[in-house]
């Protein structure tokens, strides 16, 4: 009987040091993927920026037809 106590009690060891690691891991990647939300929202910003308005700049001259 001792023996199966004993046997638990290790087992129950290994779980919780199992379970802090893949805490840990869960934090790590729940903190990476934060960091990539703001990498992409950044990237997407600048993207807008950069996109040029279908109206064209306002004030500017239209092109000329392509027949002249």
């Amino acid at each position: 009987m001792q023996d199966a106590i004993e046997d638990l009690q290790v087992k129950f060891a290994h779980q919780e040091l199992e379970l802090e690691s893949l805490s840990k891991t869960v934090i790590e990647q729940q903190q990476l993927i934060d960091r990539l939300r703001d990498e992409l929202e950044h990237v997407k910003n600048v993207l807008a920026e950069l996109k040029p308005s279908p109206l064209g700049e306002a004030g500017a001259p239209e092109p000329p037809p392509p027949h002249y």
